[in-house]
C-alpha cells in the first residue's frame, strides 16, 4: 500500500470562543478518511496522557503526533478537513518559489 503525506486542519477555539485558529496535523495515510482518523487518534492519546499526568506520546507510526494539549482550547473535529500535503518549499514542485 502506497502512503502519501496528508494534512489535517482542525478548527480550534477557546472555551469562551474569544480566540480561534487551526491546529494542523501531518502524517502518512492512504486516504483522507484514514488521515482524519489518525489525526484524531494521536490527539486523543495526547489528551489522555495529559489528563493522567503522563508525558505526551511522541511521533507515532506514519509521522503522526501531537506535541501537547493546551488547557482551555477545544478542537472542532466535525469541521476538520484533510487533503494531500503540499510542501510549498519543495524544490521538486511545479511552480517557482521565492525564498
Amino acid at each position: 500500500m502506497h502512503l502519501e503525506f496528508y494534512e489535517v486542519d482542525v478548527p480550534i477555539h477557546t472555551n469562551d470562543r474569544a480566540l480561534h485558529g487551526v491546529h494542523v496535523f501531518t502524517g502518512k495515510a492512504s486516504s483522507v478518511t484514514e488521515a482524519l482518523t489518525r489525526a484524531h487518534q494521536v490527539y486523543d492519546a495526547a489528551f489522555a496522557a495529559q489528563q493522567a499526568g503522563l508525558e505526551v506520546p511522541g511521533r507515532q507510526d506514519g509521522g503522526w503526533g501531537a506535541r501537547g494539549v493546551r488547557d482551555g482550547w477545544e478542537l472542532d473535529w466535525s469541521a476538520a478537513t484533510a487533503g494531500r500535503w503540499f510542501d510549498p518549499y519543495s524544490w521538486t514542485g511545479e511552480k517557482p518559489y521565492e525564498l
